[in-house]
């Protein structure tokens, strides 16, 4: 029988994403406006669930490690088959992306990595895997967001770096590191994040995900 080279093998397994999420009570604080202070964190545990489920019945997917120091967040998404990874360094979005990525390859060494928003309620893993067979292309690459300024998606190969630079406007900021943006129609909603009524609103048009149907659609009338 043919023996693969140990960093083939660990390729051939899939994908692990890494999904950062702030504690809820912080979250989606720009979503006030439109749904509420109530309502708000729920939505945000939503669009987490939303993202995660859809994560995990990707076919390229092995696993998703969500960093987080929200009890409420970890017990839902660990209840879904994600690993919970504590967010240690407590500096920001970037470095518990960089945290994450430590925890993925101190298991798998070899390990293809993804970052991915938490705030992707209408994401289909069809078009998910699309994104993924792409990316699986280059060392580094990334998805920019629906408006073109930001970035939901950004990937490593194996024995790579991820080094993230998310948030604000992050595009251009990964372009100029060395990542190749992904150019793919057909794959809105893993571009449409959620940070406004607006955007909600934009991701409902593509089909909101269960959970966050179950919370919004009431509220919005």
């Amino acid at each position: 029988m043919k023996t693969l080279h140990p960093m083939r093998a660990a390729v051939d397994e899939g994908w692990s994403l890494v999904v950062p999420l702030k504690p809820l009570a912080l979250a989606k604080s720009r979503l006030a406006a439109a749904a509420g202070p109530r309502l708000r964190p729920r939505l945000a545990l939503a669009f987490a669930e939303d993202t995660v489920g859809a994560v995990l019945h990707c076919a390229r997917v092995r696993d998703v490690a969500v960093v987080t120091d929200d009890p409420t967040a970890s017990e839902a998404l660990a209840a879904l088959g994600a690993r919970i990874v504590p967010d240690t360094p407590a500096a920001g979005l970037n470095a518990a992306l960089a945290h994450g990525v430590r925890a993925v390859r101190s298991l798998r060494p070899w390990a293809r990595v993804a970052a991915l928003n938490a705030d992707l309620p209408a994401l289909r893993p069809e078009e998910l895997t699309r994104v993924l067979d792409a990316a699986g292309k280059f060392p580094r690459a990334f998805l920019a967001d629906a408006a073109e300024i930001g970035t939901t998606f950004l990937s490593a190969g194996p024995g790579v770096e991820l080094e993230p630079a998310f948030g604000g406007a992050s595009r251009l900021r990964h372009l100029s590191s060395g990542a190749v943006e992904i150019r793919l129609a057909g794959v809105d909603s893993v571009r449409r994040d959620v940070d406004t009524g607006e955007d909600l609103a934009a991701a409902g048009e593509l089909g909101l995900g269960p959970r966050t149907a179950a919370r919004w659609l009431p509220a919005a009338g």
